[in-house]
């Protein structure tokens, strides 16, 4: 059984719901901080990960056309749009106000954009494969710590709806989880490490996003993960 997901949806609804009974009490100069350090963290783990590579061009290649593809379906925006479903259930929450007075408008702007974070992210799609195929929970664990934090941080600001992107977040990685444990019985150590190694290009990039160095497409990005288990297999037996 997994153990990853749950523990990465109850440090969400946990810091949300702590984030949103602070609410102001959290200095300023903390939510400004912390994200940045997020962001290092992501990329920390995104090398360590990319250290287990084992046929850097099988990697690259699926990089380059999962990101290709990613680009011409607009993954990315389509993501964005699933957010929108959270407008209905924002409204019944808290209204056509937040606790802290942004209006209804901009209170959806921002809650759509952090639930595609909490929800989307390469290090949650890549922790819940990874512990589906191995049962190491640790990915997501380390994605907890920053979710927790995370969380807390923008529900100061959104209130206590953030806590309810712990559903959706759990549902997915559940489901991620279990798919890829079907998948399994027809992969390879080689494989594995290319899968892992290109979920590790995927979270550096994200890092860089999340610290605001660099806006990297990640959402698009993904369809990488579903290709280099392929690249790498037919690489290892053609080529190398």
């Amino acid at each position: 059984m997994v153990v990853g997901p749950f523990v990465n949806g109850s440090a969400v609804l946990i810091g949300g719901m702590a984030g949103a009974f602070l609410g102001t009490k959290v200095p300023e100069r903390l939510r400004v901080a912390l994200p940045m350090t997020f962001g290092l963290s992501s990329m920390g783990l995104g090398i360590v990960l990319i250290g287990k590579i084992h046929s850097l061009p099988a990697v690259i290649l699926a990089l380059i056309i999962g990101a290709a593809l990613g680009e011409l379906v607009f993954l990315e925006e389509k993501i964005g749009r699933l957010g929108n479903l959270a407008k209905g259930l924002v409204g019944r929450f808290q209204g056509e106000q937040t606790e802290t007075g942004l209006t209804g408008a901009a209170f959806t702007e921002k809650y759509v954009a952090i639930m595609v974070l909490f929800c989307a992210s390469g290090t949650g799609i890549i922790g819940a494969m990874t512990e589906g195929m191995t049962h190491d929970p640790n990915i997501l664990f380390v994605k907890s710590i920053m979710d927790i934090f995370t969380a807390a941080i923008f529900a100061t600001l959104l209130g206590y709806a953030v806590a309810v992107i712990a559903v959706p977040q759990l549902i997915i990685q559940l489901v991620l989880a279990s798919a890829a444990v079907l998948i399994m019985p027809h992969t390879t150590a080689t494989m594995m490490s290319d899968f892992t190694a290109a979920g590790g290009f995927i979270m550096l990039a994200a890092g860089f996003r999340i610290a605001g160095i660099k806006s990297f497409p990640v959402a698009n990005m993904l369809p990488a993960l579903v290709l280099v288990m392929p690249i790498s297999h037919l690489w290892t037996m053609f080529i190398h």
